[in-house]
């Protein structure tokens, strides 16, 4: 029997930016006349959302760059490392949560209540006294953040066809080179300039615009449901997901992979998320409907968008080290050294946009792009210690390329799997694959990392290797490697390209996954604006 791909009704619906009630009969949503906006009222709308994207991209590259002097300010050095984890926790925790709340009791609703919770979460961060009080309310931030990019990826999937969206892809990828690069530079100008406190007073006027936008441009009718909330299934969820987050965070880090505390956690991770499948089966409105992923396009975009998270996470965080390292950029400079990656990833993804716009064809993107991908790892993988920038650079192009066929790509396809009434849903699972694909990336790479370094230190130094570059040469720092005699920082830049080889290797046998994932994707059409829902239905159910 041939597999069903659901959710071309919703693109019927998505055109016309109508929600039914969501306890209506799929008749009602079949038989609504679509009322389709124009692309000036689109366009009107997609500010509020791209402003909203960048609160959510922001936030975290620009607080990293100011950890040292709040720090300093507020004292608790001994957990500065919870700044930033209260806040990944939150967010992804919070993620599947907002997706289901946004399907049933709609979409605006709930995204303007995640902007209103991360801007009053930025508000008591800056107002922090003490490191306690910034931990607990970065917390507050996240939550609110977990439903901001749902939110933006949910409303985009319902009010334009999936055809159509390829026009806005080249905005969401300009938004997410404007945030890489430009995040640090503007926490560092911020710091040195004004003062902590304002890296997150700046979040309120953004957000306070894209508020107003949203509010003033948005008009999608009310979703009335009257679904229980399965609470069983959100607290089990939240608790796998915040164990996995811990999982990444701490291993080899605050307690060691083999630790009583990891392996707890692990073992966590596996009862709540076994427990969670068990009762979704069973619930009547599940919080992540297991049946999403018996539509093979799902699952496969699924995995795709795992390993997109996994490589692209993991290439942004160790990137600089080997540019300040082994090529002796600074910190600012580092940052601006990853534009051509940036770069290479929204040229491909304003071309993919494009083309997918005016075919209507998407398979062939993912297939290149997890080859390219993979490519470019690859050539990552051979840089050593005579390396140069402009070499570094093209290379960085090629992953960049490769991530630009994949990053919206993932979503398009998510969406077009499912059908309205799960779209949330959908947006939601994709984002939480890639964050935790991006957890996972910065923790087996820092774990493959840290080994090779140490072990190519006491290949080359002996037992010096210890006493020269610390108990942990693998987090040296570029300050303190300058104090040390040239025989040791010879023998690290070598150890840190030795590692590079070995993340980066790992990296493309991880693409490759990736690649056979695209391969067996299937192509279903994309419903254009103005295609009558019927005729959507039936191609769907081919």
């Amino acid at each position: 029997m041939p597999h069903k791909q659901v959710g071309s009704a919703e693109d019927s619906s998505a055109a016309a930016a109508e929600e039914v009630p969501s306890d209506a009969p799929a008749a009602a949503a079949k038989d609504s006349e679509p009322q389709f906006r124009s692309p000036r009222e689109i366009r009107l709308v997609m500010i509020g959302l791209v402003v909203t994207m960048l609160l959510a991209m922001l936030d975290n590259l620009i607080v990293g760059t100011a950890m040292p002097t709040i720090v300093g300010d507020l004292g608790g050095g001994e957990h500065l490392s919870w700044v930033v984890t209260s806040y990944t926790l939150a967010t992804a925790a919070s993620t599947p949560i907002w997706g289901k709340l946004g399907d049933l009791y709609g979409r605006k609703g709930t995204f303007l209540t995640s902007i209103v919770i991360f801007l009053v979460g930025s508000a008591l961060s800056g107002l922090s006294q003490n490191m306690n009080e910034l931990i607990g309310f970065r917390a507050l931030q996240g939550l609110g953040a977990g439903g901001l990019m749902v939110g933006v990826m949910s409303i985009m999937g319902a009010l334009i066809p999936p055809r159509d969206r390829g026009k806005y892809q080249g905005m969401f990828a300009a938004v997410m080179a404007l945030a890489t690069i430009g995040g640090p530079l503007l926490g560092g100008f911020i710091t040195d300039h004004f003062s902590w406190h304002w890296i997150f007073y700046i979040n309120l006027p953004l957000g306070i615009v894209a508020l107003g936008v949203v509010v003033v441009t948005l008009h999608l009718p009310k979703v009335r449901s009257t679904a229980r909330i399965d609470y069983v299934g959100a607290v089990l969820l939240t608790t796998g997901i915040t164990a996995l987050t811990l999982i990444t965070t701490w291993g080899g880090q605050e307690y060691a992979w083999g630790s009583k505390q990891i392996l707890g956690l692990a073992a966590l991770a596996v009862a709540s998320l076994i427990a969670f499948c068990y009762v979704e089966q069973r619930v009547e409105e599940p919080m992540l409907p297991l049946s999403l992923f018996t539509n093979l396009n799902f699952t496969l975009v699924s995995v795709i968008g795992f390993i997109v998270g996994f490589v692209m996470f993991g290439s942004t965080v160790f990137l600089p080290l080997y540019q300040q390292t082994v090529q002796g950029a600074s910190a600012t400079n580092s940052g601006l050294l990853l534009m051509p990656m940036m770069l290479g990833m929204l040229v491909i993804s304003l071309v993919v946009g494009q083309a997918v716009t005016k075919t209507g064809k998407y398979r062939i993107f993912p297939i290149i792009g997890t080859i390219v991908m993979t490519g470019g790892m690859l050539l990552l993988s051979t840089m050593g210690t005579g390396t140069s920038t402009f070499t570094s650079a093209c290379f960085m192009v090629v992953l960049g390329a490769g991530m630009g066929f994949l990053m919206q790509i993932t979503m398009l396809v998510a969406q077009n799997s499912v059908e309205l009434k799960d779209m949330g849903v959908a947006s939601s699972t994709a984002t939480l694959f890639r964050t935790i694909g991006g957890s996972f990336g910065v923790a087996l790479f820092g774990a493959l990392f840290n080994s090779q370094v140490t072990a190519t230190m006491k290949d080359r130094l002996g037992d010096q290797a210890g006493a020269g570059a610390g108990a942990n040469p693998g987090q040296m720092t570029p300050a303190a490697l300058r104090t040390l005699p040239a025989p040791v920082q010879d023998a690290y830049h070598h150890a840190v390209a030795n590692g590079m080889h070995t993340v980066f290797l790992w990296g493309a046998a991880a693409a490759l996954i990736a690649v056979a994932a695209a391969v067996f994707m299937r192509e279903v059409p994309l419903r254009g604006t103005g295609e009558p829902a019927e005729k959507n239905l039936e191609a769907a159910a081919v």
